[in-house]
Protein backbone atom coordinates (compact mmCIF):
# COMPACT_ATOMS: atom_id res chain seq x y z
CA UNK A 1 0.00 0.00 0.00
CA UNK A 2 1.43 4.04 -0.62
CA UNK A 3 1.00 6.51 1.23
CA UNK A 4 -2.90 7.26 0.18
CA UNK A 5 -3.84 3.49 1.42
CA UNK A 6 -4.21 2.27 -2.41
CA UNK A 7 -2.30 -0.85 -3.30
CA UNK A 8 0.39 0.69 -5.89
CA UNK A 9 0.55 -1.87 -8.36
CA UNK A 10 -2.93 -1.28 -9.16
CA UNK A 11 -2.56 2.24 -9.09
CA UNK A 12 0.16 2.51 -12.08
CA UNK A 13 -1.70 0.24 -13.82
CA UNK A 14 -4.54 2.12 -13.87
CA UNK A 15 -2.92 4.98 -14.29
CA UNK A 16 -0.40 4.10 -17.47
CA UNK A 17 -1.30 0.72 -18.94
CA UNK A 18 -3.17 0.16 -22.02
CA UNK A 19 -6.23 -1.39 -21.91
CA UNK A 20 -9.93 -0.30 -20.84
CA UNK A 21 -12.27 -1.51 -17.97
CA UNK A 22 -15.15 -3.92 -18.65
CA UNK A 23 -18.61 -2.68 -16.75
CA UNK A 24 -20.48 -5.97 -15.29
CA UNK A 25 -22.29 -3.73 -12.36
CA UNK A 26 -25.58 -4.34 -13.98
CA UNK A 27 -27.98 -4.32 -10.96
CA UNK A 28 -31.18 -4.45 -9.22
CA UNK A 29 -33.74 -3.11 -12.16
CA UNK A 30 -31.09 -3.69 -14.95
CA UNK A 31 -30.77 -7.10 -14.31
CA UNK A 32 -33.34 -8.71 -15.73
CA UNK A 33 -32.77 -6.55 -18.95
CA UNK A 34 -29.48 -8.08 -18.98
CA UNK A 35 -30.17 -11.66 -18.57
CA UNK A 36 -32.56 -10.99 -21.23
CA UNK A 37 -30.47 -9.43 -23.82
CA UNK A 38 -28.16 -12.59 -22.74
CA UNK A 39 -31.04 -15.26 -24.22
CA UNK A 40 -32.52 -16.19 -20.64
CA UNK A 41 -36.27 -14.50 -20.27
CA UNK A 42 -37.59 -13.02 -17.37
CA UNK A 43 -39.27 -15.45 -15.22
CA UNK A 44 -36.86 -18.31 -16.10
CA UNK A 45 -36.04 -17.51 -11.88
CA UNK A 46 -38.46 -17.91 -8.95
CA UNK A 47 -37.12 -15.28 -6.83
CA UNK A 48 -34.42 -12.18 -6.52
CA UNK A 49 -32.08 -14.56 -5.29
CA UNK A 50 -32.21 -17.24 -8.42
CA UNK A 51 -31.68 -14.15 -10.12
CA UNK A 52 -28.65 -13.12 -8.73
CA UNK A 53 -27.23 -16.73 -9.21
CA UNK A 54 -28.34 -16.75 -13.03
CA UNK A 55 -26.76 -13.26 -13.85
CA UNK A 56 -23.49 -14.15 -11.70
CA UNK A 57 -22.99 -17.27 -14.33
CA UNK A 58 -23.19 -15.24 -16.39
CA UNK A 59 -20.77 -12.96 -15.02
CA UNK A 60 -18.50 -15.45 -14.08
CA UNK A 61 -18.33 -16.88 -18.13
CA UNK A 62 -17.42 -13.51 -19.17
CA UNK A 63 -14.45 -13.17 -16.41
CA UNK A 64 -12.83 -16.74 -16.61
CA UNK A 65 -13.00 -16.39 -20.61
CA UNK A 66 -9.67 -16.01 -22.06
CA UNK A 67 -10.39 -13.44 -23.94
CA UNK A 68 -11.26 -11.27 -20.23
CA UNK A 69 -7.28 -11.17 -19.51
CA UNK A 70 -5.06 -8.25 -18.40
CA UNK A 71 -3.53 -7.76 -21.90
CA UNK A 72 -6.70 -5.62 -22.69
CA UNK A 73 -8.19 -5.06 -19.69
CA UNK A 74 -7.55 -2.93 -16.63
CA UNK A 75 -10.33 -3.07 -14.57
CA UNK A 76 -14.10 -4.52 -14.21
CA UNK A 77 -16.63 -2.61 -12.30
CA UNK A 78 -18.91 -5.42 -9.69
CA UNK A 79 -21.99 -5.54 -8.27
CA UNK A 80 -22.08 -6.03 -4.37
CA UNK A 81 -23.61 -9.21 -4.87
CA UNK A 82 -20.84 -9.92 -7.30
CA UNK A 83 -18.31 -9.03 -4.80
CA UNK A 84 -19.83 -11.44 -2.34
CA UNK A 85 -19.85 -14.21 -4.43
CA UNK A 86 -17.17 -16.74 -6.03
CA UNK A 87 -15.27 -17.25 -8.70
CA UNK A 88 -13.53 -21.05 -8.71
CA UNK A 89 -13.48 -20.86 -5.08
CA UNK A 90 -12.10 -17.34 -4.63
CA UNK A 91 -14.17 -13.99 -3.78
CA UNK A 92 -14.44 -12.52 -6.78
CA UNK A 93 -12.58 -9.56 -6.26
CA UNK A 94 -9.47 -11.52 -5.31
CA UNK A 95 -10.17 -13.98 -8.35
CA UNK A 96 -9.93 -10.31 -10.76
CA UNK A 97 -6.63 -9.41 -9.42
CA UNK A 98 -5.08 -12.61 -7.99
CA UNK A 99 -5.30 -14.78 -11.14
CA UNK A 100 -6.36 -12.04 -14.17
CA UNK A 101 -4.28 -9.23 -13.30
CA UNK A 102 -7.38 -7.19 -13.80
CA UNK A 103 -8.29 -4.08 -10.69
CA UNK A 104 -11.49 -4.73 -8.96
CA UNK A 105 -14.15 -1.58 -8.68
CA UNK A 106 -17.30 -1.61 -7.21
CA UNK A 107 -20.91 0.17 -7.96
CA UNK A 108 -22.01 1.74 -4.83
CA UNK A 109 -24.94 4.04 -5.81
CA UNK A 110 -28.85 2.94 -4.79
CA UNK A 111 -29.79 4.08 -8.72
CA UNK A 112 -31.40 6.78 -9.47
CA UNK A 113 -34.24 9.35 -7.56
CA UNK A 114 -36.52 10.80 -9.86
CA UNK A 115 -36.01 13.51 -12.36
CA UNK A 116 -35.98 17.17 -11.35
CA UNK A 117 -34.39 20.07 -13.44
CA UNK A 118 -33.36 18.38 -16.38
CA UNK A 119 -31.41 15.66 -13.85
CA UNK A 120 -31.83 12.58 -12.10
CA UNK A 121 -29.49 12.37 -9.21
CA UNK A 122 -28.70 9.51 -7.21
CA UNK A 123 -31.21 7.96 -4.04
CA UNK A 124 -29.69 8.20 -0.76
CA UNK A 125 -27.09 5.37 -0.11
CA UNK A 126 -27.34 5.54 3.51
CA UNK A 127 -25.22 2.28 4.03
CA UNK A 128 -22.03 3.97 2.04
CA UNK A 129 -19.78 3.76 5.04
CA UNK A 130 -20.22 -0.03 5.83
CA UNK A 131 -20.35 -1.06 2.61
CA UNK A 132 -16.70 0.86 1.70
CA UNK A 133 -15.18 -0.46 4.89
CA UNK A 134 -16.17 -3.75 3.30
CA UNK A 135 -14.88 -3.48 -0.30
CA UNK A 136 -11.78 -2.60 1.28
CA UNK A 137 -11.65 -5.57 3.35
CA UNK A 138 -12.28 -7.95 -0.07
CA UNK A 139 -9.52 -6.05 -1.96
CA UNK A 140 -11.69 -3.70 -3.68
CA UNK A 141 -9.47 -0.63 -5.41
CA UNK A 142 -12.43 1.81 -6.38
CA UNK A 143 -16.07 2.42 -6.56
CA UNK A 144 -18.35 3.91 -9.48
CA UNK A 145 -21.57 5.46 -8.57
CA UNK A 146 -23.84 6.94 -11.40
CA UNK A 147 -26.52 9.44 -11.70
CA UNK A 148 -27.78 10.84 -15.14
CA UNK A 149 -28.34 14.27 -16.70
CA UNK A 150 -31.45 14.69 -19.30
CA UNK A 151 -31.69 18.17 -20.07
CA UNK A 152 -29.92 21.30 -20.26
CA UNK A 153 -30.57 23.01 -16.95
CA UNK A 154 -27.43 24.38 -14.96
CA UNK A 155 -29.53 23.71 -11.47
CA UNK A 156 -29.79 20.40 -12.42
CA UNK A 157 -26.13 20.11 -13.78
CA UNK A 158 -24.44 21.51 -10.40
CA UNK A 159 -26.63 19.36 -8.61
CA UNK A 160 -25.14 16.21 -9.93
CA UNK A 161 -21.83 17.46 -9.76
CA UNK A 162 -21.95 17.97 -6.40
CA UNK A 163 -23.34 15.20 -5.18
CA UNK A 164 -21.03 12.79 -7.25
CA UNK A 165 -18.19 14.91 -5.53
CA UNK A 166 -19.63 15.21 -2.43
CA UNK A 167 -19.92 11.14 -2.52
CA UNK A 168 -16.36 10.95 -3.92
CA UNK A 169 -15.22 12.89 -0.40
CA UNK A 170 -16.51 10.23 1.38
CA UNK A 171 -15.07 7.27 -0.65
CA UNK A 172 -11.71 8.94 -0.87
CA UNK A 173 -11.27 8.88 2.81
CA UNK A 174 -12.29 5.18 2.80
CA UNK A 175 -8.97 4.74 1.12
CA UNK A 176 -10.41 3.92 -2.43
CA UNK A 177 -10.64 5.84 -5.70
CA UNK A 178 -13.93 6.80 -6.73
CA UNK A 179 -15.05 6.97 -10.51
CA UNK A 180 -17.60 10.03 -10.62
CA UNK A 181 -19.80 9.21 -12.90
CA UNK A 182 -22.56 11.98 -14.32
CA UNK A 183 -23.63 10.50 -17.24
CA UNK A 184 -25.02 13.05 -20.12
CA UNK A 185 -27.91 11.02 -21.62
CA UNK A 186 -27.70 10.36 -25.65
CA UNK A 187 -30.60 11.81 -26.42
CA UNK A 188 -30.41 15.08 -24.44
CA UNK A 189 -31.90 17.52 -26.32
CA UNK A 190 -29.17 20.01 -26.05
CA UNK A 191 -26.66 17.43 -25.34
CA UNK A 192 -22.97 19.54 -26.92
CA UNK A 193 -24.37 22.46 -25.29
CA UNK A 194 -24.82 20.43 -21.75
CA UNK A 195 -21.69 18.82 -22.04
CA UNK A 196 -19.97 21.78 -22.07
CA UNK A 197 -21.64 23.20 -19.02
CA UNK A 198 -20.92 19.42 -17.18
CA UNK A 199 -17.23 19.99 -18.23
CA UNK A 200 -17.04 23.57 -16.62
CA UNK A 201 -18.72 22.11 -13.42
CA UNK A 202 -16.22 18.89 -13.01
CA UNK A 203 -13.29 21.14 -13.49
CA UNK A 204 -14.03 23.41 -10.95
CA UNK A 205 -14.24 20.56 -8.23
CA UNK A 206 -11.34 18.76 -9.63
CA UNK A 207 -9.36 21.98 -9.06
CA UNK A 208 -10.21 21.93 -5.40
CA UNK A 209 -8.90 18.55 -4.74
CA UNK A 210 -5.71 18.25 -2.50
CA UNK A 211 -2.52 16.76 -4.44
CA UNK A 212 -3.31 13.21 -3.42
CA UNK A 213 -7.10 12.98 -3.85
CA UNK A 214 -7.49 10.73 -7.22
CA UNK A 215 -10.42 9.89 -9.07
CA UNK A 216 -11.28 8.65 -12.38
CA UNK A 217 -14.34 10.23 -14.09
CA UNK A 218 -17.16 8.45 -16.18
CA UNK A 219 -18.06 9.88 -18.99
CA UNK A 220 -20.93 10.24 -21.94
CA UNK A 221 -19.11 10.01 -25.30
CA UNK A 222 -19.55 13.83 -25.97
CA UNK A 223 -20.29 15.47 -29.18
CA UNK A 224 -17.45 17.92 -29.64
CA UNK A 225 -14.19 15.65 -29.93
CA UNK A 226 -11.59 15.55 -26.95
CA UNK A 227 -13.97 18.02 -25.11
CA UNK A 228 -12.74 16.58 -22.10
CA UNK A 229 -8.64 16.64 -22.82
CA UNK A 230 -8.16 18.95 -19.76
CA UNK A 231 -9.55 16.43 -17.68
CA UNK A 232 -7.34 13.23 -19.13
CA UNK A 233 -4.46 15.44 -18.13
CA UNK A 234 -5.40 16.77 -14.71
CA UNK A 235 -3.33 15.95 -11.90
CA UNK A 236 -6.19 14.39 -10.04
CA UNK A 237 -7.21 12.11 -12.44
CA UNK A 238 -6.41 8.44 -12.24
CA UNK A 239 -8.28 8.06 -16.16
CA UNK A 240 -10.87 9.12 -18.15
CA UNK A 241 -13.53 6.40 -18.77
CA UNK A 242 -16.39 6.46 -21.63
CA UNK A 243 -19.44 4.50 -20.76
CA UNK A 244 -21.43 3.25 -24.14
CA UNK A 245 -24.53 4.80 -23.00
CA UNK A 246 -27.07 3.38 -25.71
CA UNK A 247 -24.66 3.90 -28.48
CA UNK A 248 -23.95 0.48 -30.48
CA UNK A 249 -20.76 -1.18 -29.86
CA UNK A 250 -19.35 0.03 -33.33
CA UNK A 251 -20.86 3.74 -33.10
CA UNK A 252 -19.39 3.92 -29.33
CA UNK A 253 -16.20 2.87 -30.53
CA UNK A 254 -15.66 4.58 -33.58
CA UNK A 255 -16.89 7.81 -30.91
CA UNK A 256 -14.13 6.77 -28.45
CA UNK A 257 -11.20 6.85 -31.15
CA UNK A 258 -11.94 10.87 -31.69
CA UNK A 259 -11.49 11.13 -27.98
CA UNK A 260 -7.49 11.12 -27.22
CA UNK A 261 -6.60 9.52 -24.11
CA UNK A 262 -10.32 8.60 -22.79
CA UNK A 263 -10.50 5.04 -22.74
CA UNK A 264 -13.75 2.59 -22.60
CA UNK A 265 -16.08 1.42 -19.54
CA UNK A 266 -18.56 -0.01 -21.45
CA UNK A 267 -21.66 -2.41 -20.09
CA UNK A 268 -23.91 -3.37 -22.95
CA UNK A 269 -21.38 -2.62 -25.47
CA UNK A 270 -19.47 -4.95 -24.48
CA UNK A 271 -21.23 -7.64 -24.09
CA UNK A 272 -23.79 -7.13 -27.19
CA UNK A 273 -24.44 -10.72 -29.06
CA UNK A 274 -23.46 -12.77 -26.17
CA UNK A 275 -26.18 -15.59 -25.52
CA UNK A 276 -26.45 -18.16 -22.98
CA UNK A 277 -27.32 -20.33 -26.06
CA UNK A 278 -24.00 -20.30 -27.67
CA UNK A 279 -21.24 -22.77 -27.06
CA UNK A 280 -18.00 -21.84 -25.49
CA UNK A 281 -16.19 -21.83 -28.52
CA UNK A 282 -18.55 -19.54 -30.27
CA UNK A 283 -18.95 -17.22 -26.97
CA UNK A 284 -15.26 -17.19 -26.26
CA UNK A 285 -14.65 -16.23 -29.80
CA UNK A 286 -17.54 -13.32 -29.78
CA UNK A 287 -16.11 -12.29 -26.46
CA UNK A 288 -12.52 -12.08 -27.76
CA UNK A 289 -13.55 -10.09 -30.99
CA UNK A 290 -15.70 -7.51 -28.34
CA UNK A 291 -12.57 -6.52 -25.93
CA UNK A 292 -10.42 -6.07 -29.21
CA UNK A 293 -12.28 -4.34 -30.77
CA UNK A 294 -12.95 -1.95 -27.85
CA UNK A 295 -9.66 -2.43 -26.95
CA UNK A 296 -8.18 -0.94 -30.24
CA UNK A 297 -10.58 1.72 -30.27
CA UNK A 298 -9.13 2.82 -26.55
CA UNK A 299 -5.65 2.46 -27.08
CA UNK A 300 -4.58 2.96 -30.74
CA UNK A 301 -5.41 6.56 -31.11
CA UNK A 302 -3.01 7.14 -28.03
CA UNK A 303 0.31 5.10 -29.92
CA UNK A 304 -0.84 6.94 -33.04
CA UNK A 305 -0.92 10.75 -31.17
CA UNK A 306 2.39 9.47 -29.73
CA UNK A 307 3.96 8.67 -33.03
CA UNK A 308 2.93 12.17 -34.34
CA UNK A 309 3.79 13.96 -31.05
CA UNK A 310 7.02 12.07 -31.53
CA UNK A 311 7.92 13.16 -35.27
CA UNK A 312 6.76 16.89 -34.81
CA UNK A 313 9.84 16.97 -32.16
CA UNK A 314 11.93 15.31 -34.00
CA UNK A 315 11.57 18.01 -37.54
CA UNK A 316 10.99 21.05 -34.53
CA UNK A 317 14.78 19.59 -32.89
Amino acid sequence: MNALGLDEQQLQRMKHQPGFVAALDQSGGSTPKALAAYGIKEGSWSDEEEMFAIVHRMRTRIITSPGFNSDRILGAILFEDTMDREIQGRPTADYLWTMKRIVPFLKVDNGLAGEKNGARLMKPIPQLSELLKKAKAKGIFGTKMRSVITNLNLAGIRDIVDQQFEMAGQILAAGLVPIVEPEVDIDCPEKAKTEAFLKIFILEKLDRLSPGQLVCLKLTLPEQDDLYACCVTHPNIVRVLALSGGYSRDEANARLRRNYGVVASFSRALVEGLTAQQFDVEFNARLDAAVQSIFEASTIKQEARKRITAERNRIVA
